[in-house]
């Protein structure tokens, strides 16, 4: 799809911007790595996370570089790009060690550089290659990747994907008001300002609703609906998706405002983040929070699936040549990571990834994603609990021991935000094709009228860690769970 995403002059520019970068990188090599995720999935802790890690000698033994000593040392420099807003990383940080509390979600683009100092494995690269790399780290909100399908689709498409998933059991409930007065309305009347803000206000209530814990859904296109900005109350942000479409809109109907401004939107809005960012990108990862949508049940994991697709369906996949990457970049490869795997005892680990990679593999195959590798890999960047076991009865149960957020509750009890307690998080199933069907009543999800079903999980949100200190007293980095891996798979090939 990406290949309509985009018009001549479009590609002309990407070439031209690819072009200057690539001269720059010949004195100066550098790598551009995307980290994006959907709602809460923790893309500032995890570049908060990497960074201090490779900073300050993080135990990585997963990431060969690190685990053999050629790392000379990392540290920040000023980023290539003055427009784009700095990553705080100093201010997360400060969150993370020093009050213990989860940074602010992202709400716009920000971009950090990171140079790696290293002496290369191969002595013929020694001889050739700096032992440099700076890796320029773009972090942009999951709900702007929402908007880059839209890229290739018409209103009339919009609209009647908006309607159909509107309508599924899941979301139905909840959608009920704004699909009411979408139905009461006449695309072929007069545009109305008023009607106009009613329906984009009642889309947007609806997209919200659906985005809370309880459903944890994450196809909700337009981003911008969830996350506005600077655009909140605009005409470019004051449409909505309609019923009943003619087939010939009539000049000055409501259906032709609506198309004009969702027209506008993508030209004024997507596309330049599309073209200045997202076709600038070398690697990429993609973060998704499957522990809640697994709490959520069949229902929310097909949304996820959905949304997973759709980002990947947006992406420039591929391997060039020496020629061809001088005027185009592409992505070679993929990370999709569940975070948050330290809410779970270690024996579910393997289930939980393979659970990602069932999905990672059919929404590749539904987006007809071929020519970068991907992979996936359960993590947490930061590690907030440890692992203990108690006795019930009989039984030994593993356990998680960590210090619950306050207002956290579970089995009746709720938590202070100070006490440290031991949580039995539950088994998630064996046969992965339990978390994807739908079978009877469960189809409803969580709604009113679905079967009410324990849920796998026992989902409890918990402080970061007290960092632990050595017997000479220094405090060492932020605690992770399989944060190498990942760094191993997105940039290890680039310091050998």
């Amino acid at each position: 799809m990406a290949s309509s995403l985009t018009t001549f002059t479009d590609e002309a520019r990407i070439a031209l911007d690819t072009l200057s970068g690539r001269a720059a990188g010949l004195f100066s090599p550098s790598l551009r790595l995307g980290v994006t995720g959907l709602s809460r999935a923790g893309k500032t802790v995890f570049i908060s996370a990497l960074v201090h890690n490779l900073i300050h000698g993080g135990r990585l033994p997963l990431f060969q570089a690190q685990k053999s000593g050629r790392i000379a040392r990392a540290f920040l420099e000023e980023q290539p790009d003055d427009a784009v807003p700095r990553f705080q990383y100093e201010d997360h940080i400060a969150a993370l060690v020093d009050d213990r509390v989860w940074p602010d979600s992202t709400r716009a683009i920000s971009e950090l550089r990171l140079t790696i100092e290293y002496e290369s494995a191969s002595g013929w690269n020694r001889l050739f290659s700096a032992g440099k790399l700076s890796v320029d780290i773009v972090d942009y909100p999951g709900e702007w990747l929402l908007d880059l399908p839209l890229l290739g689709k018409s209103f009339t498409d919009f609209s009647r994907e908006a309607v159909e998933l509107a309508a599924l059991p899941v979301r139905s409930d909840l959608s009920c008001a704004w699909r009411e007065l979408a139905s009461s309305i006449d695309p072929d009347a007069d545009a109305d300002e008023m009607t106009a803000r009613r329906l984009a206000e009642s889309f947007a209530a609806y997209l919200k609703a659906c985005k809370l814990d309880e459903r944890a859904l994450s196809t909700l296109p337009p981003g911008r609906f969830l996350m506005p900005g600077d655009l909140e109350g605009s005409p470019a942000l004051t449409f909505a998706p309609l019923m009943k479409l003619s087939e010939r809109r009539r000049p000055g109907s409501l259906q032709a405002m609506m198309e004009r401004r969702y027209e506008a939107y993508k030209t004024h809005v997507v596309k330049p983040f599309f073209r200045e960012h997202i076709t600038r990108l070398d690697r990429q990862i993609v973060l998704i929070d499957a522990m809640q949508a697994l709490n959520a049940g069949p229902a929310a994991m097909a949304d996820l699936e959905r949304a997973v697709t759709e980002i990947l369906s947006c992406f420039r996949p591929g391997r060039g040549n020496f020629v061809t990457d001088l005027f185009s970049r592409r992505i070679d490869r993929i990370l999709v990571a569940a975070t948050k795997a330290d809410q779970l005892h270690h024996e579910s680990h393997d289930r939980l990834q393979a659970i990602v990679r069932r999905l990672a593999d059919r929404a590749v195959a539904r987006a007809n994603f071929s020519g970068a590798d991907v992979d996936v890999v359960a993590m947490a960047a930061v590690r907030s609990t440890r692992e203990g076991t108690v006795k019930q009865g009989r039984e030994t149960l593993p356990v998680i021991i960590g210090t619950p957020l306050k207002g956290e509750t579970i089995d009746g009890e709720t938590f202070d935000g100070k006490t440290e307690t031991a949580i039995f998080p539950g088994d998630l199933p064996e046969k992965v094709d339990a978390v994807f069907d739908l079978p009877g009543p469960q189809a409803k999800g969580p709604g009113p009228e679905a079967e009410s079903n324990e849920p796998a999980i026992r989902f409890v949100r918990f402080r970061p860690p007290k960092l632990e200190c050595t017997a000479e007293g220094v405090t060492l980095s932020l605690p992770h769970i399989r944060l190498d891996r990942a760094l191993q798979f997105l940039i290890g090939d680039h310091l050998a």
